[in-house]
């Protein structure tokens, strides 16, 4: 039987590669440099190739390092599963589950969330990771996260999605703006999208999902001021309105924790609730799918209690 490399190697192989470092590496495997040293060696000896390329001041992966430090990652990947899947035998939504988060949503349904998930899955360990969502979706794909809870519509292909609500986009200005119904000149009781199609409509900056599927459920052109004045999260948008700086769209997760009465502007909803969904997302063949779906039910759950709590 050939002798073959053990995942301890690959460990050490791929955290080398990522921290281009073997001190650092060592750090991260949680052992001496010696001993990640002599492992790599012994797998250089074992494939009979250099795997990386070293000076005195420098470690630099050869190109087959870096071709077998990609099939390394995937075996470990594949090597997590297995625990995971002898994990998920024995009590759901226990031991660690890594969750990517947009900020667009984050820091509005997780408040609400999390108590009620840790009284009824004490032993759940719940990392969060808040990003934009291309890269939280390729950490997905990289087997960095397990699940990540994003805005929808988006391309996810190879992925398991469950849509857990609709989020509708209101419209949110000063009191002193046509649109919070105190100048006249709009009907708020019949403000559509067509409204919005003026040069004072802030967003956030490229990059943020919000932006695309605000654009997108209003039928809006990018131009105006929203290339000029663009915000970096939903806080900073909130306080440019209430600067009387233009309007802007809020999904109504927002809209409902957000303190606007005290910013002094108003929230109007859009005939036909345009909007975006709130859902979460896996890796299809994931052995803990089941357990995703029983986190996907728990978080509408919640989300819909809020919305309640606040209508």
């Amino acid at each position: 039987m050939r002798a073959l490399p053990s995942l301890r190697q690959l460990r050490y192989l791929v955290a080398v590669i990522e921290l281009r470092h073997f001190s650092r590496a060592a750090e991260a495997c949680l052992v001496t440099q010696s001993t990640l040293s002599a492992g790599i060696r012994e797998l250089e000896d074992l494939l009979g190739v250099a795997l990386f390329e070293r000076t005195k001041r420098s470690v630099t992966p050869t190109p087959i390092g870096l071709e077998i430090g990609d099939e390394a990652k995937a075996l470990l990947r594949d090597a997590e599963r297995l625990l995971e899947i002898a994990e998920a035998t024995h009590k759901p939504l226990s031991g660690s589950l890594r969750l990517g988060v947009i900020p667009t949503i984050g820091p509005y349904a997780l408040p609400q969330a999390l108590p009620g998930l840790r009284a009824r899955f004490p032993k759940l360990r719940l990392y969060l990771r808040e990003d934009q969502t291309a890269r939280l979706l390729d950490q997905l794909g990289d087997g960095e996260l397990d699940a990540v809870l994003m805005a929808l519509p988006w391309e996810t292909p190879d992925l398991e999605v469950m849509t857990l609500i609709d989020d509708p986009f209101f419209v949110v200005s000063s009191k002193l703006h046509p649109f919070a119904g105190v100048a006249g000149a709009v009907d708020v009781a019949a403000l559509r999208p067509p409204h919005l199609a003026s040069d004072d409509l802030l967003l956030l900056e490229e990059g943020h999902c919000m932006r695309e599927h605000a654009l997108a459920a209003c039928a809006l052109s990018r131009g105006g001021r929203a290339r000029a004045f663009q915000a970096t999260s939903i806080y900073t948008l909130v306080q440019m309105v209430a600067n009387g700086l233009g309007v802007t769209l809020l999904p109504s997760i927002a809209v409902n924790s957000e303190s606007l009465a005290a910013a002094g502007i108003e929230a109007r909803r859009l005939v036909g609730d345009p909007g975006r969904s709130i859902g979460l997302v896996w890796r299809r063949r994931s052995p803990r799918a089941a357990e995703y779906r029983l986190l996907g039910s728990i978080l509408k759950e919640q989300m819909l209690a809020s919305r309640a709590a606040s209508a």
